[in-house]
């Protein structure tokens, strides 16, 4: 048996990391058995439809490599792809009454008020509980209802007595009471079917043999399979997803300002971390590696290996993943991406190329670029407390004399490159019978204002030249010489 998944999101906005995943965990399900990966359009809820939220929906998956066997712009003969045009081809309609003609399934026609005196209170929750009323309707009541133009729902037959019981993947064999299946709708009053109900017709008719999806649908599997089992329908392999939380351990949400792809692609995550990053939420590979391109995960990825748990977004492990990701990046791909945050820190015409360099080890997302590199464009005001350094065996005194005595040094040097400088001070560090350190911490503090740079003093003298390089170090001096 061919392997077929789908991902069937319903194009409400961003797509939330939650999605993603599912998208991830079905496409690699697909592909690591050699089958089919299928999109389709959920847009039945229309309150909640977004405009532009397909071409989201779709670019998401085109950028993360998720690419679909069949969908809307691939109908491979099951089609269509989009539930809205299913709805109007009267495909749900055709099945819902399907299963009135079996007994599975009933007009309902009770008005709100009706349903809203239907409310029942148990452990603190409002809950509305259908009580099988228009069940009990007779062929004439129903016809003359219908000829009458009455609003309907078409409702699930559902049993009152014994249980169901429905197996997942994951979390084993769970069993249910059927009196807590309630009778859900399945066609809505608009015509359109619910999601429930649309997703068993469209998994069966479209041949899914592998269900992925968030375990908070666990609780509706049971009448995803006394749908199946109305029909005679096969039930599909169910895999529920565990939960993905915030640090703090609270479902992940749009104000933890990192739910969702176009977040993280904003705040400077390469595309193919994140889908690394997302994979391993939930997922636990056999050895001890972290690092997954796309065709790793398809080679590697077993779902059985999934954990019941909360997955924990942790921030931190994705940034540091991030920084690998941006280590093993080439250059000029990784310059054109740096190139934004170089320019909304740099104005002065310097060698960006060059800092870009240095950068690029040296953070973990590219908007960490600005914060790096700000005192190539202006020296900072620091605190000559930044001269004394244990390790380097500096302090104000011995750093206001190494600065004195290098000045005339860098005044008549004419060759401002890196290594032409780096020789000078080792020309003077020797004859000093000092420490490379006991020189080079107090210069490079002169030239950058920061402790932490991402190159050497040198390094730094190269990009901002002979002029900036001495009007530094001798501001330096007039700030060492009021301290000592």
């Amino acid at each position: 048996m061919k392997i077929r998944t789908r991902f069937a999101p319903s194009p409400t906005g961003r797509m939330h990391v939650g999605n993603l995943r599912t998208a991830l965990y079905a496409y690699l399900i697909a592909k690591h058995e050699g089958g089919d990966f299928l999109l389709r359009i959920e847009d039945t809820d229309q309150e909640r439809y977004v405009e532009g939220a397909v071409e989201i929906i779709n670019r998401t998956l085109q950028s993360t490599g998720l690419i679909h066997d069949e969908g809307p712009d691939k109908d491979k003969g099951v089609g269509p792809y989009v539930q809205s045009e299913r709805q109007k081809a009267g495909i749900y309609m055709k099945y819902a009454k399907e299963l009135i003609d079996r007994g599975e399934a009933y007009y309902c026609f009770c008005d709100k008020e009706r349903l809203a005196g239907l409310t029942q209170v148990i452990d603190g929750k409002e809950i509305n509980i259908y009580d099988k009323h228009c069940l009990h309707l007779s062929k004439e009541e129903i016809q003359a209802n219908l000829d009458a133009g009455k609003p309907f729902v078409i409702r699930q037959n559902n049993p009152t007595e014994g249980t169901t019981t429905f197996h997942d993947e994951i979390y084993g064999d769970i069993t249910v009471d059927n009196s807590e299946l309630d009778d859900m709708i399945l066609i809505k009053s608009d015509g359109y079917p619910t999601y429930n109900f649309a997703n068993v017709v469209d998994d069966h008719l479209m041949g899914i043999t592998h269900v992925v999806r968030g375990n908070e649908y666990l609780s509706s599997s049971p009448k995803y399979n006394r749908l199946y089992e109305a029909f005679g329908w096969e039930v599909p392999v169910y895999v529920h997803c565990p939960l993905i939380t915030d640090e703090n351990h609270a479902k992940l949400s749009k104000r933890s300002g990192h739910s969702s792809y176009e977040d993280l692609l904003e705040q400077g995550f390469l595309s193919e971390a994140i889908v690394n990053f997302v994979a391993l939420l939930g997922w636990s590979p056999v050895g001890n590696e972290e690092i997954f391109s796309l065709e790793d995960l398809v080679r590697e990825f077993d779902y059985r290996h999934l954990s019941k748990s909360p997955a924990v977004f942790d921030y931190q492990k994705l940034r540091w993943m991030n920084g690998e990701y941006i280590k093993k990046m080439e250059f000029e791909p990784f310059y054109e991406k740096a190139l934004p945050y170089l320019k909304q820190a740099i104005k002065k015409d310097l060698d960006l190329k060059k800092i870009a360099e240095m950068v690029k080890t040296r953070i973990e997302v590219f908007p960490d670029i600005p914060d790096l590199i700000d005192f190539f464009e202006t020296l900072p005001e620091y605190d000559p407390e930044m001269y004394t350094h244990k390790k380097m065996k500096t302090n104000a005194e011995t750093s206001l004399e190494v600065l004195k005595e290098t000045l005339p040094l860098f005044e008549a040097q004419t060759d401002y490159s890196n290594d032409a400088l780096y020789q000078m001070l080792c020309g003077y560090i020797e004859k000093k019978g000092c420490k490379n350190g006991y020189a080079l911490w107090p210069l490079r503090t002169a030239v950058s204002g920061k402790q932490m740079t991402p190159a050497g003093a040198t390094e730094i003298m190269e990009i901002i030249g002979k002029e900036e390089t001495i009007a530094r170090i001798q501001k330096g001096i007039d700030l060492l010489s009021k301290n000592v």
